[in-house]
């Protein structure tokens, strides 16, 4: 085929064209605007204002993995710390590999109020919503 021909060919096709990219998940842990609010709240009420949450995961539950919430004094020398408006959240390396992406939201319903994480990970949690598997 002479050089003419290849060139011709070559621009009677379309351009191919990439695949849309998903955007990429947030790395760490993202502090929503209603988890600050009430964790200011919590801090006040303990009158430890350098404390902070630490969030982990552990094994157990229905669905092979379970999530722990619980007040930390300061963070410990290898935890990931994420801060935002002055609230801090503090996890352990090997939980934060479960939690990567993952928003701590506060809701507040009629029948409940909580801190809860949408975590994009996880791929099955048991009915009752307090265990997941990745």
């Amino acid at each position: 085929m002479s050089e003419q021909a290849t060139q011709e060919t070559m621009q009677s096709q379309p351009p191919a064209t990439a695949p849309a990219a998903k955007p990429a998940p947030p790395k760490g842990i993202v502090i929503a605007d209603s988890a600050v609010g009430r964790l200011k709240e919590l801090l006040e009420q303990r009158q430890t204002p350098e404390a902070g949450l630490r969030l982990a995961v552990k094994g157990g539950g229905c669905s092979g993995l379970q999530y722990s919430m619980e007040w930390s004094e300061k963070s410990r020398e290898r935890d990931k710390i994420f801060e935002k408006d002055g609230v801090r959240v503090f996890v352990d390396p090997k939980s934060y590999l479960y939690l990567i992406g993952t928003t701590l939201v506060f809701e507040q319903t009629l029948m409940a109020s909580g801190f809860k994480l949408e975590n994009p990970n996880v791929k099955a949690a048991c009915g009752c919503g307090e265990s997941f598997s990745v």
